[in-house]
């Protein structure tokens, strides 16, 4: 496939998440105008035809430790590695083998750390850290559920709050980090009812 028909597939896909998300959840939204809480990160999760696509809003915080661009050589070394980490999502997300994705195109977004095009809006002193993971399937809408492996990649995240818009419908789903050793392993994110 062409990266511009990718690109256009992907825009599709990101178009459906936007009104379908956009609707229920405008009030919500601009009461929270850009919350930022730490521990807590945002995963929004569009199906669409063979494209699955997951947004991700994150504090800085939750990844890296802190909220501001690195300072010392261990702070870079750390930033890297998450930046690595995030640059593989297919580890942090497994997908449900049944919709047989591959990991496409990965944006990230943080002014701290020097990547994209950040949020302008952003708040000084409380940096983000946002990305767009983007799979490419050739049964997206078989996909039940998704393997989030966040909790056990980055220490700080503590909750996800996720929405996903598919042709099954709409639904919110709260993710609690687990406890003791349960925490390195990764959580199921239902994708239906």
């Amino acid at each position: 496939m062409s990266k511009t028909r990718l690109r256009r597939r992907i825009s599709s896909g990101l178009a459906l998440a936007a009104a379908l998300f956009a609707a229920p959840f405008l009030s919500a939204q601009a009461q929270q105008q850009h919350a930022h809480v730490h521990g807590q990160l945002k995963l929004d999760v569009a199906i669409d035809g063979p494209t699955v696509v997951i947004d991700m809003e994150s504090p800085l915080d939750n990844i890296v430790g802190f909220e501001r661009a690195p300072k010392t050589d261990a702070e870079k070394k750390t930033a890297e590695d998450a930046i690595a980490q995030l640059r593989a999502a297919d580890k942090l997300f497994a997908i449900d083998p049944a919709a047989n994705c591959k990991l496409g195109p990965v944006e990230l977004r943080s002014s701290a750390l020097g990547l994209g095009n950040p949020d302008p809006a952003e708040p000084a002193g409380h940096a983000d850290l946002d990305a767009t993971f983007s799979f490419n399937c050739t049964h997206g809408a078989a996909a039940k559920f998704i393997d989030v492996n966040l909790f056990s990649a980055f220490k700080g995240t503590r909750q996800i709050d996720s929405q996903i818009a598919s042709a099954q419908g709409q639904f919110k789903r709260q993710l609690k980090r687990p406890a003791g050793a349960q925490a390195a392993q990764p959580v199921r994110l239902n994708l239906g009812k």
